[in-house]
């Protein structure tokens, strides 16, 4: 059984367009949606007004909302397999849950609805460090038009070809669903003196220098997907700088940036990686984070 695209829904106009984002994936992949919710009982003085303060009267609330947001959906998509969930929960765990039995969880990049919103903060983090599917986050001023011929999937690969395969993997059937082209993205800097190796140096000078050593490392790991997408137009891109600071530069051109994320984990909790956070907070298109296998 196909695992379904899950979208996160919290009340807020950044979860509604995260839902039309998913819905509009869900049809490209042939895909069922899911529509979840997670909720917990908030005092009176926490909601607004009109709204009853006991629990079951908050969860026909809930329900009703979710219900109302669901329909916007089905009259766009008649054909779409639609399925809504109602959770009384814990957000993060309840999400990060659902990514497990999820193709990708889709949630809003900023929540100001009434009942608590996911993201960015620190449940949102917490969702990404944990989910061991891809999360796309999406913001309040997504359209359907962003996703025009034209505009690339851009993803950052970086390291050895399996550092970033996961990454790939997804940005590539991405491109393949839409009929995009993928625009690889490599940055490097100039690593300190003492990093070299009498094994790396002979390699540089085997390639020629340090930017042609990256180029030649961003086409091995690009080799095996273009053989695998061989109708994916594909633009390698090598550029001197940070990694977020490259992939911003490019954001412009992009309808969706895929970034690839490995969890770190500190003394107050998962924290996701600098780039994955900078693309995060500052890209204006739908952003996935992939966590690596």
């Amino acid at each position: 059984m196909t695992c379904p695209i899950t979208a996160g829904v919290d009340g807020s106009r950044e979860s509604l367009a995260a839902l039309s984002w998913a819905a509009r994936e869900a049809v490209r992949r042939g895909q069922a949606l899911r529509v979840l919710h997670a909720w917990r009982p908030q005092p009176q003085e926490a909601l607004g007004a009109g709204i009853a303060g006991d629990a079951d009267s908050q969860a026909e609330w809930v329900r009703d909302a979710v219900t109302e947001a669901v329909r916007t959906v089905t009259e766009r998509h008649p054909d779409l397999d639609v399925t809504t969930d109602v959770v009384e929960g814990p957000a993060v765990d309840t999400l990060v849950a659902a990514a497990a039995d999820a193709e990708l969880l889709v949630l809003g990049s900023r929540g100001h609805g009434r009942i608590v919103g996911f993201l960015l903060g620190s449940v949102g983090q917490q969702v990404i460090a944990g989910a061991a599917r891809p999360v796309v986050l999406v913001r309040a001023g997504d359209e359907p038009s962003a996703e025009a011929a034209g505009r690339e999937i851009v993803v950052g690969q970086q390291g050895d070809p399996e550092d970033s395969a996961d990454a790939l993997r997804f940005a590539f059937e991405t491109a393949a669903a839409r009929g995009a082209t993928v625009r690889v993205v490599r940055a490097w800097t100039l690593p300190p003196v003492f990093a070299y190796s009498p094994g790396s140096l002979k390699l540089l000078d085997e390639a020629g220098g340090l930017e042609p050593y990256e180029r030649k490392g961003l086409d091995a790991a690009v080799r095996p997907w273009r053989e695998r997408f061989p109708d994916v137009p594909v633009t390698e891109h090598v550029e001197m700088g940070s990694a977020g600071q490259v992939l911003l530069s490019v954001a412009g051109t992009a309808q969706l940036m895929v970034v690839g994320r490995r969890a770190h984990r500190t003394a107050v909790g998962a924290r996701i990686g600098s780039v994955a956070h900078g693309v995060l907070h500052h890209a204006d298109c739908p952003v996935a984070v992939v966590p690596h296998a």
